[in-house]
């Protein structure tokens, strides 16, 4: 789905890099090949096995499991959000978690007698699906982007656009109506175009197809086996890392307490944001994400906090005022702000018209192709099967057998889009019906468009189209009439559309390829979506409730990326006026450095491509500093060493001794929440100073 791998990075939301801006996936450039190289029929091997009718594959169980599954990944996904905004796909660790706990449910009533009906791999499609759908609810709600960055927490750190209309602090109730009134629109607007994105397009969707040969395997006698010892490796980590984070809190009893602010490479790099912080968490995304993802991050914190903050520094009284804090938009925050906005906007400009042209291109080609029909095929009606190999004869038979019928989705469209056209200006007051009228007319066809775009390159452009919304709308309101809540608003609105429309036509192409049925795939999503839209408000509330230094610059939850999209939306209302000297001159410079770069990867092709960085990756640290950025390097090492060592065990068990690093870290959250909420504080404050400021110390105590 959306989330890394995207496993979700190629599906993951992003704050500020989606699943989808990630979707640079490992198993994304070996899926053709492993495809060729696999001689006997995947279909042959389960002909024995009954395929279930669809209702027999929404099981209590299944949908019992992914509940369970989906706060445990909310709470994950929340954390990254509120920290760097780095989401890695999830959807490797919901498939094996899944598997691992309904095997060992029908194991039990198996031996007692009681098992009516055997786990299937349809099932586990049904899990996984749901689960994804369900954490996916806390990046596309934007509680560390858009949804946060309305708050007064956020509003404080700028000068502008600070007043009551353009602000909406957060509340339980109207957090799950909103995601409830948007979130499911992007289902309805694909669901009459599946079969022309599967079936008759074979759209790859390298991300989905990976899932799906993920879930064949554990259903084979041999990958049932090796899923067992996956699970155990995943308990072992996820053992020592929740551990880890229990060890690392009886330390933090104040500010700048604990681990994870560890002068590892010394003070005056900690002062520049240079250091390891311990974290269980960043070092499991780096083994999951791409290798050239953790060294463009490094190259981009290098390039900014080794080298242009501090010459920036230096200008202190001549740029901009020297009475500005370091954390002031119009002083050195700025140019950290600012700068790393453009090369976001940049990178994802870029990669928005790149995947428009490939699906203008590909579109145009699909029409004409002589042996595609000369109308689009979207009803029920089957392709010509005789070229077909069994496999996909089998698939493609019984992906047609159980139709959604157009009236349900056209229906649902325009009921939901009616209902939340009345409801949003409630919400939002700024946001005008008419707005939102013009917004769904559009939809369907970005829904579309990042589908297809998806299925070709699995990049999700999401968080993109989100950010064009802030711009266009936030500009149509104008300053004086809440623009930069009513662009926030709009925001989440498009950016919930795009997102789950795209996940959805993942997770088709991964039922296609299991033989789960198109309407479990659609019921499990819907399901899986309306979990989400009550748990994820609740774990971000417990979060808020429970630090309140949330969204504080420096903070343990800093949200970084909450700034970042109130900013473009003051940007997009009032101009550029209100930036520090020479700051709109390097924007400018980065804006076209990140379109160059990016112009230059494609050009020279994969084998040179992988040597050059990756201009949204090195955007990330500018803002934020280098330390996950060495925690992430370390994953990628850890990794590297093992792959050199014994490559074939890195590769079978890798992913798992990442997920249980993410998932133990993760899920020790919700205990420490607990622990704030109760007012229970750490006993210890473990800090580190220099020679001189321990003097300094020392003298006073004595």
């Amino acid at each position: 789905m959306d989330h890394s791998e995207n496993g979700r990075v190629p599906n993951a939301p992003e704050n500020g890099i989606s699943e989808q801006d990630f979707q640079y996936n490992k198993a994304d450039d070996k899926t053709d090949k492993k495809e060729e190289e696999n001689v006997e029929s995947i279909e042959k091997i389960f002909e024995s096995k009954e395929v279930p009718p669809w209702k027999n594959q929404l099981t209590f169980r299944a949908f019992a499991v992914s509940f369970v599954l989906g706060i445990l990944f909310t709470f994950i996904v929340m954390k990254l959000n509120l920290t760097t905004g780095i989401i890695p796909s999830l959807n490797v660790s919901a498939g094996l978690l899944g598997f691992f706990f309904v095997k060992t449910w029908t194991k039990f009533l198996e031996k007692s007698g009681l098992l009516k009906q055997p786990f299937t791999r349809q099932e586990n499609t049904v899990i996984q699906t749901c689960v994804v759908a369900t954490s996916g609810i806390a990046f596309s709600g934007g509680f560390g982007s858009y949804l946060f960055g309305m708050s007064d927490v956020i509003a404080k750190q700028s000068t502008e656009a600070n007043d009551g209309q353009n602000i909406k602090n957060p509340s339980l109730t109207w957090m799950i109506g909103f995601l409830f009134v948007v979130s499911f629109l992007g289902l309805f607007s694909v669901v009459p175009l599946r079969k022309i994105m599967i079936i008759d397009f074979k759209l790859t969707y390298p991300s989905g197809t990976a899932t799906a040969h993920l879930i064949n395997s554990f259903h084979t006698p041999q990958g049932a086996k090796l899923a067992k010892k996956q699970v155990r490796t995943l308990g072992k980590f996820f053992s020592f890392s929740f551990l880890w984070g229990f060890f690392q809190w009886f330390f933090t009893a104040g500010d700048g307490c604990g681990f994870v602010n560890f002068p590892t490479l010394g003070l005056k790099a900690y002062e520049n944001r240079f250091y390891f912080d311990f974290s269980a968490t960043y070092v499991g995304v780096g083994m999951i994400c791409p290798y050239l993802i953790n060294v463009s991050l490094l190259v981009g914190a290098i390039l900014s906090w080794g080298i242009m903050w501090p010459l920036i520094g230096d200008r202190k009284g001549d740029w901009y005022s020297a009475e500005y804090s370091s954390s002031s938009l119009h002083g050195l925050q700025g140019y950290r702000v600012f700068i790393a906005i453009a090369m976001i906007l940049g990178d994802g400009l870029y990669n928005f018209f790149k995947v428009l042209g490939h699906t203008i291109f590909g579109l145009y080609h699909q029409v004409r192709d002589k042996n595609s029909r000369s109308v689009l095929p979207v009803g029920g009606h089957s392709s010509p099967t005789d070229s077909l190999s069994y496999d996909d004869q089998r698939r493609t038979q019984l992906f047609l057998k159980d139709q959604i019928p157009i009236w349900v989705a056209v229906v649902g469209y325009v009921s939901i889009a009616i209902i939340s056209a009345a409801t949003l200006p409630h919400i939002f007051p700024p946001l005008k019906w008419y707005y939102i009228v013009v917004i769904y007319i559009f939809a369907p066809t970005l829904a579309f468009c990042n589908a297809y775009g998806c299925g070709l390159t699995d990049w999700s452009l999401a968080s993109t189209y989100g950010k064009l919304a802030i711009f266009v709308i936030g500009a149509w309101a104008g300053a004086s009439h809440g623009g930069v809540l009513a662009g926030l608003a709009a925001c989440g609105v498009m950016m919930n559309i795009v997102s789950t429309a795209s996940d959805l036509t993942q997770d088709f192409k991964t039922g296609y390829m299991t033989l789960a049925s198109p309407r479990s795939m659609f019921v499990s999503q819907i399901i899986g979506t309306a979990m989400g839209c009550v748990i994820s408000p609740c774990v971000f509330w417990l979060f808020y409730k429970a630090f309140h230094d949330l969204g504080v610059p420096g903070s343990q939850y800093s949200a970084p990326y909450a700034l970042v999209y109130r900013n473009m939306a003051i940007l997009g209302v009032e101009g550029f006026g209100s930036l520090p000297k020479n700051c709109i001159t390097l924007c400018y410079v980065f804006f076209i450095v990140a379109v160059v770069i990016n112009g230059i990867r494609d050009i020279v092709g994969k084998k040179w491509a992988k040597f050059i960085p990756l201009p949204m990756a090195m955007a990330i640290p500018f803002y934020l500093g280098a330390y996950f950025t060495i925690d992430m390097c370390i994953g990628s090492l850890i990794l590297f060493i093992w792959e050199k060592i014994d490559k074939a065990k890195a590769d079978a068990f890798g992913p798992a001794v990442a997920s249980g690093l993410i998932c133990g870290d993760g899920i020790w959250t919700l205990p420490s929440s607990i622990l704030a909420l109760a007012g229970v504080n750490p006993p210890i404050c473990m800090k580190f100073l220099s020679r001189k400021s321990n003097a300094k110390v020392d003298a006073f105590l004595t």
